[in-house]
C-alpha cells in the first residue's frame, strides 16, 4: 500500500509505502517508537514511585512548606528564626546560594583576566608566576581546596580575644571577618537605585560615544563618565539624604564580636576556593582568545601609534571577546553549580538546607525537586544573558 502526494500544477509528489522497506516510513516509525517507549518508561517510574510511597505511608506533595522548620541557620541574608516555614528556609538556600555564585563570578572573571593576560607577559618572572598559578589551582580537585581554606581560616587565626587587627574597626578571628558597616538609614536605598541608575545613564553614554566617535573621529572618556555616574548620583543622593556618616563599628562583646558585617569562615573559604579555581580555567580562556586574534590586529594598531593598553583595550581584547565568551559561560554555569559543595564545609546553601528538610520532613522527591529546579533556573537565566550578549558582540555580516 503506498500513500501519494499531489504537487502543484497536477504533478505527481513522492509515494510513501506502509513498510520499514520505505526510507520515510521507517524514519516515522522509529520516531514514534521511540517517544512512545519514553513515554511508557516516564509512566512506569511515577506510578511505581507513587505505589512504593503509598506503601511505606510516606506523605506527598507540597504541604510540608508552610509547616514551622524547627531549626536555625547560622547564616541569612534576610532574618530567619526556627519558628519559621520550611519554604522560608529554602528561600534563605537560595539566596545563599546566589550570594556566593554571583560574587564569585564577579571575582572570578576579574582575576582570570589579570592571570591570563600575566601569561602572556614579556616578563618572564609574570609570565612564570601565572603559569604556575593556572597549573596548580586546575590540577587539584575543587574539594581539597575548599577544605584547605576551610582549615586556613579556621586553624590559622587566633581566637576573638585575640583577633587580629590590621586596621581600625577589622577583626580577623577563627569566627570570622568583622568589618565595620554604615549604620542602617533610609537614603541607603536610594543610593542603591541611584547606582543602578547611572550604570543604566553609562550604557547609554557609552552608545552615543561610539556614534560621535564615528561620524567626528573624536574619543571620549567613557570609561571615567560610567564611573561619575555610577557613583557620583549615589553621591547626590547622599547629600540630600543628610549625608549620614554613623557606622556600625564591630565590638568584642563577651565571647564573639557583635556589630559589623560577618565574613563566616565557611563563607570565605567557599568563596575563595571557587574564585581560585574558576579563575584558572578562566585564564586559559582569556589567553587562547587574545592569541586568536591576529598578529596583523596588533600590528596595524601599533603603526598607528597605540600604546600597550590603549591596544589591549581597544583592539584585542574586543575582538577577544568573541572566541572567550561561550567557554566562559561553561565556567560561570560550572562555579555555579560547584557551589553545591558548600554542604562538605558547612555552609548553609540550597543543598545543606534543602538536605536538612527533606531529613526532618521525609518528602525526599519534594526536596531534590526544589535543589534541581533552583539551580536549573539560576543556570538557564546565566545562559540566556550570555547568549544575548554573545550575540550583541559577533560580527554582523553586510
Amino acid at each position: 500500500m503506498a500513500v501519494s502526494s499531489a504537487g502543484s500544477g497536477g504533478r505527481r509528489g513522492s509515494s510513501m509505502r506502509l513498510s520499514l522497506n520505505d526510507p520515510t516510513f521507517r524514519a516515522i516509525f522509529w520516531q514514534i517508537a521511540v517517544i512512545g517507549g519514553f513515554v511508557l518508561i516516564v509512566w512506569w517510574l511515577i506510578s511505581n514511585t507513587l505505589h512504593n510511597l503509598e506503601v511505606r505511608a510516606i506523605a506527598t506533595g507540597w504541604n510540608f512548606l508552610s509547616r514551622e522548620a524547627g531549626f536555625a541557620i547560622g547564616e541569612s541574608i534576610i532574618p530567619f528564626e526556627p519558628e519559621n516555614t520550611y519554604s522560608r528556609a529554602l528561600l534563605v538556600g537560595i539566596l545563599n546560594t546566589l550570594r556566593v555564585s554571583i560574587i564569585g563570578i564577579v571575582l572570578a572573571t576579574i582575576l582570570g583576566t589579570f592571570v591570563g593576560i600575566g601569561r602572556l607577559s614579556k616578563n618572564w618572572l609574570v609570565s612564570r608566576i601565572c603559569s604556575v598559578y593556572v597549573e596548580f589551582m586546575r590540577n587539584l580537585p575543587l574539594l581539597v581546596q575548599l577544605f584547605f581554606w576551610w582549615a586556613m581560616f579556621q586553624d590559622a587565626f587566633p581566637g576573638p580575644r585575640q583577633a587580629l587587627q590590621p586596621v581600625p574597626g577589622v577583626f580577623f578571628s577563627n569566627r570570622g571577618i568583622k568589618i565595620p558597616i554604615p549604620a542602617e538609614h533610609w537614603v541607603h536605598g536610594w543610593m542603591a537605585a541611584a547606582c543602578i541608575v547611572g550604570i543604566v545613564a553609562g550604557v547609554f553614554v557609552r552608545r552615543w560615544a561610539r556614534a560621535r566617535q564615528a561620524t567626528t573621529g573624536q574619543q571620549f572618556p567613557v570609561f571615567w563618565a560610567s564611573v561619575g555616574l555610577a557613583l557620583g548620583l549615589p553621591f547626590v543622593v547622599w547629600l540630600f539624604g543628610g549625608a549620614p556618616v554613623a557606622m556600625d563599628w564591630p565590638a568584642l562583646r563577651g565571647f564573639n564580636f557583635q556589630g559589623g558585617l560577618t565574613l563566616t569562615p565557611e563563607y570565605a573559604a567557599l568563596l575563595v576556593g571557587l574564585v581560585t579555581y574558576t579563575g584558572g580555567f578562566i585564564a586559559e580562556i582569556v589567553r587562547a582568545g587574545i592569541l586568536a586574534v591576529p598578529h596583523g590586529q596588533t600590528e596595524a594598531a601599533a603603526a598607528l601609534g597605540l600604546r600597550k593598553g590603549p591596544m589591549l583595550q581597544l583592539v584585542i581584547l574586543p575582538q577577544a571577546l568573541r572566541v572567550i565568551i561561550p567557554p566562559m559561560t561553561s565556567q560561570f554555569l560550572n562555579l555555579t553549580k560547584n557551589s553545591s559543595l558548600a554542604v562538605a564545609i558547612g555552609y548553609p546553601d540550597l543543598v545543606s538546607i534543602a538536605n536538612t528538610t527533606l531529613n526532618q520532613t521525609g518528602q525526599a522527591i519534594e526536596g531534590i525537586a526544589v535543589i534541581m529546579g533552583a539551580y536549573l533556573t539560576v543556570s538557564l537565566s546565566i545562559s540566556v544573558f550570555m547568549n544575548w550578549y554573545n550575540k550583541r558582540i559577533a560580527f554582523k555580516e553586510r
